[in-house]
């Protein structure tokens, strides 16, 4: 009898803990940049790139290059890889300061993410 008690209440936990665990690959989340988070650069980038850990929709991604004053930088609209796994975009030449980073995805399964980090130019 111990046993079907206790059955019932571990197989709830199990399936639970089975949903959470697919619902944390259902998103994309960057696993490189470049320039990366904090980096600071002595020789301007000509374009910010991100590689996420799983494929991302091409018609749904976001990627902004902001310098000091709001302005954005970018020379073109963001491209996907082939394979899906990398987001860039051409940027203007950038001046000495700190640029923000903003960018969001809809991964392949339309689950969306969306983050931002920083770099400085020396």
């Amino acid at each position: 009898m111990k046993t079907v008690a206790k059955l019932r209440f571990t197989m709830p936990l199990i399936a639970l803990t089975l949903v959470a665990a697919s619902a944390a690959w259902a998103h994309s989340f960057p696993e490189q940049e470049s320039p990366a988070a904090g980096e600071t650069v002595v020789t301007p980038p000509n374009q910010v790139t991100i590689k996420y850990d799983a494929p991302i929709e091409k018609l749904f991604d976001s990627l902004r290059v902001l310098d000091a004053a709001g302005q954005d930088k970018a020379a073109g609209a963001p491209q996907v890889s082939d394979d899906g796994h990398e987001l860039s975009v051409p940027i203007h030449d950038l001046g000495p300061g700190q640029y923000t980073v903003q960018w969001r995805v809809v991964c392949i399964d339309t689950h969306h993410t969306k983050g931002s980090y920083t770099f400085t130019v020396k």
